[in-house]
C-alpha cells in the first residue's frame, strides 16, 4: 500500500472480548490471535491501544487483533494468569504461543507476528 493508501485507509478496530466472548473469538478462531490485556488508568496500555489498532488494520484479514479489559472480563484474566498490564498475548488454534508484558512499540509486535504466525 502506498503512502496515500496508507494516510486515508480506514482504521480496523481492535475486537472486544469479555468473559463471555473469549472462548468463541480467540480459542475458537480460525486466524492467529493477538489479545492486548489492559486496564483502567493505566498510561502504558492507553500507548499500546494506537499500536493495536494499527495492527489491526495492518494484518486485517490475516491476524485477529483483540482487547481485552481486565475490568470488563475479570473471569477470564484470572483464568489468563494476568499479573500486570498492559499484557499481549498471541494464540493460534486455541493455543497460547507467547506473552509479553509490558509496553513494546510497534515494531516488536510486527516481528513478532511474523516469527509466530508466519503472515
Amino acid at each position: 500500500m502506498g503512502l496515500l493508501g496508507k494516510l486515508f485507509a480506514k482504521k480496523k478496530m481492535p475486537v472486544h472480548l469479555d468473559d463471555a466472548s473469549f472462548t468463541e473469538e480467540v480459542l475458537q478462531s480460525d486466524l492467529p490471535v493477538i489479545v492486548d490485556v489492559w486496564s483502567p488508568g493505566c498510561a502504558p496500555c492507553k500507548k499500546l491501544e494506537e499500536i493495536m489498532v494499527g495492527l489491526a488494520t495492518e494484518y486485517d484479514g490475516r491476524v485477529k487483533v483483540c482487547e481485552l479489559g481486565t475490568h470488563i472480563a475479570p473471569q477470564t484474566a484470572a483464568k489468563l494468569r494476568i499479573s500486570a498490564t498492559p499484557t499481549v498475548l498471541y494464540f493460534q488454534k486455541g493455543r497460547e504461543k507467547d506473552r509479553v508484558m509490558g509496553f513494546r512499540g510497534s515494531l516488536y509486535h510486527q516481528q513478532a507476528i511474523e516469527e509466530l504466525f508466519e503472515v
